[in-house]
This record gives structure tokens, sequence and C-alpha cells, in this order.
């Protein structure tokens, strides 16, 4: 993507993803990512196309719902939005700046900006360290405020995600899935960033507790004005939380739109596949 757009009516979009004057906190722009597998032999490597071509971004204070089955390249697509995988192909734009070939520098404010919530709490957290380390460890990475200022943080932050201050003291193995998961959520927020990325937050919980960590999110983008990036398989799940949708098959978009257009009026078949193929995994009074 270069130039701009000046028609009347038509957005204005600059080179580092700006629309109307608004800078993206991440941008993508045509980025392609390509794997290397064991087999095949130097001279013809057997290469698989996880991302094609995808082009997106992520603006303040809005939840970017991706969607799509699984394989359809959309962790992989987060992955790169946060950092944790370079393109083979195409450019990263970071708040304007690129940083598609980011240096340590740019890879640790990078993470003071965006957070991720991983799929399995259970894997994700340490199972030998206590509730009160972990949150309290990204305070020290990223060498924000005091000693007692970090201890007041971290007793705000579980409360934030409505758990007791007694489970500072508990250890992953002895909380339930749902707890993990808020834990999970608290250490994500404990640098306070803008955004946060959620790779299928919610596939590794009871159907029961589903809803409450998708609420969960909802009310905390809301009083943080934080933006978010929600992947799921569930196109369902993704509309109740999203204000636009990204539908990824094959490693590429395609169709993305405001959650609601894209919702009531999808325009490709497969969208119309991933509509009519699953129910939603919301509580029924959700998902109307």
């Amino acid at each position: 993507m270069s130039g701009t757009t000046t028609e009347k009516n038509q957005p204005v979009l600059l080179n580092d993803g700006t629309v109307d004057g608004v800078t993206p906190i991440i941008f993508l722009d045509d980025v392609h990512v390509t794997f290397r597998t064991r087999t095949g032999s130097l001279l013809h490597p057997n290469l698989v196309k996880a991302v094609q071509g995808v082009t997106l971004r992520l603006m303040p204070g809005k939840t970017l719902g991706i969607v799509g089955e699984s394989g359809c390249g959309k962790s992989t697509t987060a992955n790169v939005m946060c950092g944790l995988q370079s393109p083979t192909e195409g450019k990263v734009f970071f708040k304007g700046t690129d940083v598609t070939r980011r240096t340590a520098d740019e890879r640790m404010k990078i993470g003071r900006v965006i957070s991720v919530v991983f799929q399995d709490p259970a894997t994700a957290l340490n199972a030998r360290m206590s509730v009160h380390d972990q949150l309290l460890d990204p305070l020290l990475v990223h060498k924000i405020d005091t000693p007692v200022e970090r201890e007041r943080r971290v007793r705000d932050l579980i409360s934030m995600v409505g758990l007791p201050e007694s489970s500072l003291e508990a250890l992953p193995g002895q909380l339930s899935g749902g707890q993990r998961q808020r834990v999970a959520i608290a250490r994500a927020l404990a640098v306070g960033p803008d955004a946060i990325i959620a790779d299928e937050p919610t596939s590794a919980l009871d159907v029961s507790v589903r809803a409450q960590i998708l609420n969960l999110l909802t009310d905390l983008k809301r009083d943080l004005g934080l933006a978010m990036v929600f992947i799921s398989h569930d196109i369902q799940t993704v509309r109740y939380i999203s204000d636009d949708i990204v539908v990824m098959n094959g490693g590429s978009i395609v169709e993305q739109g405001p959650s609601k257009q894209v919702f009531e009026h999808p325009q490709e078949d497969y969208t119309k596949l991933l509509l009519g193929a699953a129910p939603s995994l919301l509580h029924p009074k959700l998902g109307q």
C-alpha cells in the first residue's frame, strides 16, 4: 500500500497506515510469512505459505476480530503483530514507525504497548511461580515503578480481574481454568498496554466459564480504553466482542469490515459457511 487517497468521501490513507489522521497501533502492509518444512532438500525445499498478502490495522480503542478455521493463518498473523514472528515479505509499522526488522530496543518498546493472552493458561503460566510473582515479573523486566508501587499494582491487578487477594499466594495448579485465565489477563495488563492480543482465550475453558471471560475482556476494554485483537474459530463469539472482523482462509484475508456488516451481509461463500456451520460457543442469551 502506498500513497494517499484524496477523492471526495474517501478516507485519507498514508504509507504508515494512518487513516484520516489516526495512526494505527499496528499496521501490517502486504505481509507474507513462509515456513520451510523439515522435508524436501536444500535445492528443492518444501515451503508452507502460512500468511499471504495480509494488510490490516489495529486502531486505538477498537477490537479487531480475526476468525477462521484451524490452520488459516490467524495466529501467525497475530504473532507478526506482537513481534513473535518476522514477516518473510511486507512491512510492519508500530505507531507509524517501520519495525519490520526490529531491534531489541524496539521489541522491548512494543512489549510495553502490546500484551498477549494465550489460548491455554495452564501452559502460559509458570507452574512453579506464585500468582503474585507472575504479576510482579513484567513490572521488574520493564523496570516500572518503585517496589512499594509495584506491590500496590499487583493487588490492583488481581482485583481488576475479579479475584481475591488471597489468590496471589496460590500456584497456577491450585486454581481453576477460568481463574488461571484471569491471572493471565492480569499479567497482560501489568505493564499498562495500549492493546491486548487474545489468541483463542476461551477455547481451553469450560462452556460455562467462557462468557465470563468474554465479559471481563469487554469490560476491561471499555474501562481502560484498550485496543484488542480477538482471535477465534467461532464467528459468533468474534461478532459479540469485535468492532471489525477479518475472515481468513488459506493464509489470506477473504473478507473484512465492520462486525455488523460482515455478520448480516456476508459477501464471500466462506464467510457464509462459517456463519452456517458453527453454533455459538456463547451462552444463548449472549449469542442473540
